[in-house]
């Protein structure tokens, strides 16, 4: 009988710890399985704000409206205009204060035309053609006429002069009003600085025509 006993205390014995050992398995199964997708699960719960913080902070960044939009289809025209008036002042303007100015004009403008182009391709906008010239526009952002910049071309000495910085005058007064359009109603920080510099170093051009046209 002590020894039927024992046998069957021993095979008690091995069904409890067999038993115990798929309790212990089955834990860590549903362990691994349960607390692996909610160990993801919290993880990914706990990474998601700062990853969605981290993806979204360029795009804040670099948010933009249509005011944006408008400001660089509207300047990239309006400065190629201004560059191919400028371009003409080598060979026809007599002064070189304006030989200088529109010099100053051409190098302000031409990078800022590629800056423009850049930012509408990055917003998967449309960039304004190769001489597309909105001169139906000149009333309001002082964009020159065909006819007006063709007398342009065909003048020449203190005639040029004159007639260059007078329109210039006014295209830079458009411009002006454009770039303070942008400042108002705007939101990408690059396009309102440039919009700021826009304002600052074309006023400061206006009086300074102004002042060589004895207007001042």
């Amino acid at each position: 009988m002590t020894a039927k006993r024992s046998l069957f205390r021993r095979a008690a014995a091995a069904v409890v710890s067999a038993g115990a050992a798929a309790v212990v398995l089955a834990a860590c199964g549903g362990g691994d399985s349960t607390g692996g997708h909610d160990g993801h699960g919290a993880a990914a719960a706990s990474a998601s704000p700062s990853a969605t913080a981290s993806a979204q902070a360029p795009a804040a960044r670099g948010q933009h409206n249509a005011a944006d939009a408008a400001f660089a289809k509207g300047m990239i025209p309006h400065h190629r205009q201004a560059v191919e008036m400028a371009d003409l002042a080598p060979s026809r303007a007599r002064s070189a204060e304006v030989k200088k100015l529109a010099e100053d004009i051409r190098k302000a403008q031409d990078p800022e035309i590629k800056t423009l182009s850049g930012w509408l391709a990055s917003w998967g906008e449309q960039v304004p053609a190769e001489g597309a010239m909105d001169h139906s526009a000149h009333g309001t952002s002082g964009m020159m006429t065909a006819e007006q910049m063709d007398r342009l071309k065909k003048s020449s000495g203190a005639a040029f002069d004159t007639a260059f910085m007078e329109l210039m005058v006014e295209h830079h007064e458009g411009a002006v009003a454009m770039a303070k359009t942008e400042q108002a109603q705007g939101s990408y920080p690059a396009a309102k600085a440039m919009a700021d510099a826009i304002v600052t170093s074309q006023s400061a051009e206006i009086a300074q025509m102004n002042k060589l046209l004895g207007k001042s």
